[in-house]
């Protein structure tokens, strides 16, 4: 890969350490040498930008980004009934119900393991 083409290539990996699906992700783009920059949400959650443009980029729903089976179930119901901006706030507030991973490419976003999108950002 020349560095005109490892300069298009910016993958973040926002998950948490304990997550098989966040650590597969890790794997694959090591495996094929593509750097990335690993964010464990645990330590620091999005920004609101970040949030927004991931959202964006997976079209705008946020019950995409919800982990229906995350272990705080709590609040995964409290955020079925919130109203769409006090939705995306309280899920800016606790990352641990989302679907994991996120990996962001510049603009591009996938929420999961995404292994067949991924390649083709390579």
């Amino acid at each position: 890969m020349s560095e005109e083409e490892e300069q298009k290539v910016n993958i973040q990996i926002f998950g948490v350490k304990k997550s098989a699906d966040t650590r597969k992700a890790e794997r694959f783009f090591q495996e094929r040498g593509i750097r990335f920059q690993s964010v464990d949400l645990r330590e620091k959650g999005f920004s609101r930008g970040e949030l927004r443009s991931v959202l964006n980029a997976v079209g705008g729903h946020l019950e995409l980004l919800i982990d229906e089976r995350a272990k705080d179930q709590k609040m995964v119901t409290l955020l079925r009934y919130l109203a769409e901006e006090d939705r995306f706030d309280k899920l800016l507030e606790n990352p641990q119900v989302m679907k994991m991973p996120v990996v962001r490419n510049g603009r591009q976003a996938t929420i999961g393991y995404q292994p067949k999108t991924w390649k083709d950002w390579e």
